[in-house]
């Protein structure tokens, strides 16, 4: 295949996405989607396999597979079809990412699927913003089964109708909803362009080429991992309502180019929100192995990439659990975690590429009552790498969003941040110092409901090659001059003139100081 051909092709399906992102971010209502960017789109083939992805959240995008493969047998695709669904136990996520899914005809023949997740702040259940300490499910927010949402170009409008009146703030629901459609629709009329220009075979000969290319580079990093298993264990502070140590364990084989990635040893899923489903499992390995691939050079990221890892999980377990448990903080927490623990167990295969622990938590914070809902999380320190120290006050890993600008928060919300600034000396110490954790601090106007589900409050991001481990993060309420801690997750009501002070973790350092 000629390479400058195949860079061109590539370039040109995740052109498609990206657009689709943009188109997202323009149309959207929420301030999370539209200025924290908390959304992801991709592109699959006609067989429910990745073609393409934008450059956005990886836990969404390393998940979306999954999601494809539960949802595309459940439905006789016809054109003009969207399936909606926020479902954890088919592929998705936790339930405020909402999926939407539209096939693309070409030429009267099914041809790709367009796919786009957006968190909306907002989808039901007890707390507003749904991302609350919770213990089951139905508190979490509305469960949506895969559904048409428009079949053959017509709007289901009665359950549209019947769904919205279930979420706080319907109409801004409903507005990111649109935005989720209007992205779709981009997505399809590009394609369409594009395969008038080359006809469709030329194109489903390039996505083949494309994922084969994938697959052979990623055989190629997984044959210079040195033969052999290696294992790490890392703990989750707890889940929200048993104050206990939740250990997680992997076991990472190298044989013949391939990688088998066992959590079998993993506990019981739990009774608090920290359960991962299947889905963002995969999703947080398949980001650490693409991170490796990426240190090799810029690869074309699609379904090739993943068919030399193979990942094995036990059902039950709080890394593959059951319905109807509740997920929330599996989605941003315990991803965090799989990811941490991953490294860990690669620093042996690949000693000089793999950094120390980053902040290891999303520290997401939901703030609202019956009629708004606010979302957002919060950088922390990114690990030190060899050779190089590592980034303060940034999303990492399995997050990739933008902060809220703070003139669009208080502009918003009855919210004040009184504070906003990097937490000095939190980085680990070591040849190569640990980025800086963040210090965040919102007055609030009204009395609200807040929720916080937030990580490494009791166990600090490590430190490799003797490098010092990040500072510990810290939850403060103050209320009326008296300083207040908080656990890492907690659900609590605020008042006019309560101050949240929330300290984000350092990166761990790299070799010995």
């Amino acid at each position: 295949m000629n390479p400058v051909e195949l860079e061109i092709f590539n370039k040109l399906f995740s052109a498609v996405a990206e657009e689709m992102g943009i188109v997202l971010r323009k149309a959207a209502f929420s301030p999370n989607i539209r200025e924290r960017c908390d959304f992801s789109c991709a592109i699959f083939d006609e067989n429910g396999e990745l073609v393409t992805q934008a450059s956005h959240i990886p836990v969404h995008l390393g998940a979306m597979p999954l999601t494809v493969e539960y949802v595309k047998p459940l439905f006789n695709w016809k054109p003009g079809d969207v399936v909606i669904t926020n479902d954890p136990f088919c592929g998705g996520t936790h339930l405020p990412d909402i999926t939407l899914i539209k096939p693309v005809f070409l030429e009267n023949v099914l041809a790709f699927f367009l796919v786009v997740r957006a968190h909306h702040a907002d989808v039901g259940g007890k707390y507003a913003g749904s991302m609350a300490v919770s213990s089951s499910l139905e508190e979490e927010g509305v469960l949506i089964k895969p559904t048409y949402l428009i079949k053959e170009n017509q709007l289901n409008e009665f359950f549209l109708n019947s769904l919205l009146k279930q979420f706080r703030n319907p109409r801004e629901r409903e507005g990111d909803l649109k935005a989720q459609l209007f992205s779709l629709s981009r997505g399809e009329t590009r394609l369409k362009e594009i395969a008038s220009k080359y006809g469709i075979v030329k194109l489903k000969k390039m996505s083949l080429a494309l994922k084969e290319y994938s697959f052979k580079a990623m055989k190629a990093l997984l044959e210079n991992a040195s033969p052999g298993s290696y294992s790490f264990t890392d703990y989750l502070d707890d889940d929200g309502l048993e104050n206990e140590d939740i250990p997680i364990t992997v076991e990472v084989t190298f044989k013949n180019g391939e990688v088998l990635v066992d959590f079998s040893q993993s506990p019981s899923q739990v009774k608090g929100c920290v359960n991962a489903s299947r889905a963002v499992t995969y999703s947080a390995v398949y980001y650490v192995f693409l991170s490796l691939l990426n240190t090799l050079g810029d690869y074309p990221i699609n379904q090739g990439c993943f068919k030399p890892i193979k990942i094995i999980t036990k059902p039950g377990t709080i890394v593959d659990p059951l319905p109807p448990c509740p997920v929330a903080g599996g989605n941003v927490e315990t991803s965090q975690r799989i990811v941490d623990v991953l490294l860990g167990a690669l620093a042996s295969a690949f000693p000089q590429i793999i950094p120390a622990a980053s902040s290891g938590t999303m520290n997401n914070i939901a703030i609202g009552n019956e009629s708004f809902a606010y979302y957002e999380t919060i950088g922390g320190g990114m690990g030190a790498r060899p050779g190089k120290d590592g980034l303060s006050g940034v999303h990492t890993h399995m997050t990739n969003t933008l902060n809220t600008p703070i003139e669009a928060l208080e502009h918003d919300f009855p919210i004040r941040i009184e504070r906003y600034s990097l937490r000095e000396n939190s980085g680990g110490l070591g040849k190569f110092k640990g980025g800086e954790g963040l210090i965040r601090e919102y007055v609030f106007l009204e009395k609200l409901s807040v929720s916080i589900l937030s990580e490494r409050r009791k166990h600090s991001p490590y430190g490799l090659k003797g490098g010092k481990p990040g500072a510990k993060g810290v939850n403060w309420l103050i209320r009326k001059g008296r300083v207040i801690p908080l656990p890492g997750k907690v659900n609590l009501t605020v008042y006019p003139g309560d101050k949240l002070v929330i300290m984000t973790p350092g990166g761990g350092g790299w070799g010995e100081p």
